[in-house]
This record gives structure tokens, C-alpha cells and sequence, in this order.
């Protein structure tokens, strides 16, 4: 069986799609750039999110989710990059985590992992890792929304169209 694992790798197929949404939006300049109040640029945003995929799932049922060879603090360096490196950045740690996803099954949901040196079951490191990477693309598209302004094109339900949406919901389903 594989129901609640697939549910959750869907989870992250759909903020890897936000995040690529909100990438397109952008001009290669504003990547590197950091909006108003907001100390990281979405490329920052990006090598956090990617050095934490490929640390959290490399090995990840038999070695301490935070390895040796990450150095986290370096993924807050400023960087200039265009797209087509952000784009291999972030596509390394996802790739990463769907590879590690597809050998799981939902017996395995009640296995111990260890991150930091602290133990989880593999459930609560799965969704520990959901909302983390939930909380970044957020970043992500927000900083993107604010550089694009009024030519922002919403990644969901655009504003003042629910009503009709609901009408004929789809997509809703990760």
C-alpha cells in the first residue's frame, strides 16, 4: 500500500508546480534580487530548499537527516544566478526526495529516521518536511507577487473568480 505516501508526495508535487508558477513570473534580474523588508532573495529561498531535500533524503531511512557535507548557513549567501541554474538547483534536491518517495511504502510510515539527532517516525518527518517546503515556495511566490504587482497571474484560484470555480471545481487533488 502506498495511499498515504503517494498523498504526501503529491503534497510536494504540488508546491514544486507553485514554485516553478512563480519562477516563470519572473525576470531573470529579480531571482537574485531581495523585495522590500525581505532578506532573501528567491535564490537564497531555492539552495535552502534544495540543500535541505538532498540532506533530509539522502540515505534517509538509515542516516541522520542533517548531514556532514551540508553547510546550511551558506545556503543564505547572497547569490546571482539566472534561471536556467536556479532551475538545476532546485530540480537536484527534488529530485532527491521523489527518488527516496517512490521506495517508500506506508508500512514503512512507523519507521524511526533521525534528523539532528532527534528521532521521528517516518509520517512525522514526511510531514515535518511538507509544511517546511509549504512555508518556503510561500516565500517564494510572495516575493514573486511582489515584484510582478498588478501583472502577477495567480497560481490558484484567481480573485473574485471562487464563485465561478466552484461551479466546476478541478485540480483540486494533488
Amino acid at each position: 500500500m502506498r495511499d498515504f505516501v503517494e498523498s504526501i508526495q503529491g503534497e510536494f508535487r504540488r508546491y514544486k508546480k507553485l514554485g516553478e508558477g512563480a519562477f516563470q513570473q519572473l525576470q531573470e534580474t529579480e531571482l537574485s534580487s531581495d523585495a522590500p523588508g525581505e532578506p532573501n532573495s528567491v535564490a537564497v529561498i531555492v539552495w535552502h530548499i534544495s540543500g535541505n531535500l538532498r540532506s533530509r533524503f539522502t540515505d534517509f531511512l538509515t542516516s541522520d537527516g542533517e548531514k556532514p557535507w551540508r553547510h546550511r548557513d551558506e545556503e543564505f549567501e547572497k547569490r546571482d544566478v539566472g534561471l536556467a541554474e536556479l532551475r538545476a538547483k532546485w530540480d537536484e534536491g527534488w529530485a532527491v526526495l521523489f527518488d527516496t518517495m517512490e521506495s517508500l511504502t506506508d508500512s514503512d510510515l512507523q519507521r524511526i529516521v533521525v534528523i539532528r539527532g532527534e528521532t521521528f517516525k517516518v509520517y512525522e518527518a514526511l510531514h515535518r518536511s511538507v509544511t517546511h517546503i509549504a512555508y518556503h515556495v510561500g516565500q517564494i511566490v510572495h516575493l514573486a507577487k511582489t515584484f510582478r504587482g498588478a501583472n502577477w497571474k495567480s497560481l490558484t484560484i484567481p480573485r473574485g473568480q471562487s464563485e465561478q470555480f466552484n461551479k466546476h471545481p478541478s485540480g483540486q487533488r494533488a
